[in-house]
């Protein structure tokens, strides 16, 4: 079978052996040829990978979320490398990013994540062997294939590529229209164990994409789970269905994933209109393209009186201000992922028969709107989650075009893990935070130059370069 190799474990073998030969593509006459040879690597006992324990799921018990700190329950811990099984890759992770599942995930809620583990172990003897008393995190990766298990033909060893984060097990009739109504479809790294925060990490095969090769590895590791999510969202028929000519408001659209809902809706001929909180955040938004920006923190709006009482009159003055800016029109299209704070005014604001399109609500999960602005002028609220292969792959593939491109502001080393995810919980970061895995700096995995300088000042813009 093509590519597929049992997994031969060597009990003094390292990572480093794995390094030497990725470092030595970097500078390869034929970076593909060079990267085959990981074949015949053996693959070492254990790995680094950031983990929670079970042991300190009750340590934030009777704190408030802002109080709670992901830097003291996130660890790198040395973990053994975990069987390979049918349909599945192990891949060498050159670099990562913090989504906010691994807050979550860090801050044990809305519920421990050992819950998940649990639940999947359950289901078959393969994934028996999520359940364990540490939790190996993280949604996102690019790396290199080391090896593939049995029934795995489309990808091999040394092959560069990014991961996404569905994982489903496909033997339901619901998945097959669209996997991610699969009873069995999970967030890897979030419901399952092994994920990409770590130097090597288990996937299904059906995650694997191929790696924009214009991109170094902490750049192609970036846009993963926000932008596939931001697609299917916006762009797929299961979202919103974005077209040409649409108002698209957009919360925190200079955030990890705002901002690729920014992208997406420039790419696609909507307008977006979009909010954030300070001057630099606004500028980020001009440099993308985007005329049309309310500094929600400068224009002091605050949509709740108190925990309990939500101001319509700011509602009100959130719609006339979105009206000043499009000349008088509603949104068509509300982009909502804050959720508890801010999902009343965005059904009040959208425009009569229009979509408020929701997901993650980082702000709190229990919404409260007023009915009548929602059935009387028939809007509709739709509920969006990840994405499926196709649309993962589609939206891979514009970042692979050049026409959407990666919001990396910043890159921590594996050991900083946890301060990255401190700095997207304190939501003190802009666009993505990347991790470098086994990448010893930044700056590797550029394969296409020329397609790189072209597209160079918008890779940098989250940078300030």
């Amino acid at each position: 079978m093509r590519g597929a190799r049992a997994v031969r474990v060597g009990k003094v073998a390292s990572v480093q052996k794995i390094l030497e030969i990725i470092m030595t593509a970097e500078t390869a006459a034929d970076p593909a040829a060079e990267l085959r040879r990981l074949a015949d690597v053996e693959i070492p006992a254990k790995y680094r990978g950031v983990a929670v324990r079970r042991e300190d799921e009750a340590m934030f018990d009777g704190l408030a979320s802002r109080d709670k700190d992901p830097r003291k329950s996130l660890k790198v811990l040395d973990v053994p490398t975990p069987e390979l099984g049918p349909g599945e890759a192990l891949i060498a992770v050159m670099a990562s990013a913090v989504n906010y599942n691994t807050v979550w995930t860090a801050m044990f809620e809305p519920v421990s994540t050992f819950r998940f583990l649990k639940k999947y172990a359950k289901l078959s003897q393969l994934t028996a062997k999520h359940d364990l008393p540490y939790h190996v995190v993280g949604s996102d990766a690019a790396g290199v294939v080391l090896r593939v298990g049995p029934g795995v033909t489309k990808w091999q060893p040394g092959d560069q590529v990014v991961a996404h984060c569905l994982s489903v097990e496909l033997e339901d009739a619901a998945g097959h229209d669209d996997t991610m109504l699969d009873t069995e479809q999970r967030i890897w790294g979030f419901e399952t164990n092994f994920g990409g925060l770590a130097e090597m990490a288990i996937v299904k095969a059906n995650q694997l994409m191929p790696k924009p090769d214009h991109l170094t590895w902490e750049e192609a590791a970036s846009p993963g789970l926000v932008n596939s999510t931001a697609y299917r969202q916006l762009v797929s028929h299961h979202g919103a269905q974005m077209k040409q000519g649409d108002i698209v408001l957009i919360w925190g659209a200079s955030g990890g994933l705002g901002s690729y809902a920014t992208q997406l809706a420039l790419n696609g001929g909507a307008t977006p209109v979009c909010v954030v909180s300070s001057p630099e955040k606004a500028e980020i938004c001009h440099r993308m393209g985007a005329d049309l920006v309310i500094d929600r923190a400068a224009e002091g709006f605050k949509f709740w009186k108190d925990e309990d009482t939500q101001d319509t009159d700011e509602w009100r003055r959130f719609g006339e201000r979105i009206r000043e800016l499009t000349g008088g029109e509603d949104p068509d299209i509300v982009f909502e992922h804050p959720g508890r704070e801010t999902f009343g005014v965005s059904v009040y604001v959208a425009k009569r028969g229009g979509t408020i399109v929701t997901c993650a609500s980082t702000t709190g999960f229990m919404h409260q709107y007023d009915n009548r602005y929602l059935w009387m002028n028939l809007k509709r609220i739709v509920g969006s989650h990840f994405a499926n292969y196709r649309e993962a792959w589609e939206a891979n593939r514009l970042i692979a075009r050049g026409a959407i491109h990666p919001t990396l502001s910043k890159t921590y080393a594996l050991e900083d893990t946890g301060q990255a995810a401190y700095e997207v919980h304190c939501n003190t970061h802009q666009g993505k935070v990347g991790v470098l895995c086994l990448a010893p700096r930044e700056g590797l995995g550029v394969r296409d130059s020329a397609k790189r300088a072209k597209h160079i000042e918008a890779i940098n813009m989250f940078r300030g370069k």
